[in-house]
């Protein structure tokens, strides 16, 4: 039975978290780590070969999409975001059991809904699934996670983000 491997997030890499197990990140992750300390450890894992950089195929990113659609989470999730969470799915599928280190909430979402294994390094993570809906602050009208106005077409009152539980 095959151990395992992490997929990990920026914030894995800044938070320290580097396994001895095989560990992936996308391209768009290593572009993402600025700071000079984590620059060091994470070229130095690449170098010996405990980091590989990856990239999910475009049927995983789409099967993601579809999920973050249903969820709202589309609305929270960046690329980089979304080609980790694609990327979990690609290894699932190629039964290599991923745990997805990272401490964005909306990540774990997408991950708990997608039945992909996650874990925090400085937070705690999630315990339920989460949706989000934009809705009008004033008439309360919701609007679809691809509508791009800031105001409200009936009242023109500012429209907001909200977090509602998914039963």
């Amino acid at each position: 039975m095959n151990q395992g491997v992490y997929v990990l997030d920026a914030s894995a890499i800044i938070g320290g978290f580097i396994s001895k197990k095989d560990n992936f990140v996308t391209a768009s992750v290593v572009n993402e780590i600025k700071d000079l300390k984590s620059k060091i450890s994470l070229e130095t894992a690449i170098e010996e070969g405990s980091i590989k950089i990856t990239e999910p195929d475009s049927s995983d990113k789409e099967e993601v999409v579809q999920v973050i659609k249903k969820s709202g989470d589309i609305l929270r999730l960046s690329q980089v975001d979304v080609d980790l969470v694609a990327l979990g799915y690609k290894l699932k599928r190629e039964s290599l059991n991923p745990t997805v280190v990272t401490d964005d909430y909306s990540m774990q979402n997408a991950l708990k809904i997608m039945g992909i294994p996650y874990r925090s390094v400085l937070t705690k993570g999630i315990n339920e699934i989460y949706g989000w809906v934009k809705i009008c602050k004033g008439c309360k009208a919701k609007y679809p996670p691809e509508y791009e106005a800031d105001e409200c077409e009936i009242c023109g009152t500012r429209i907001i983000k909200k977090r509602i539980k998914n039963k």
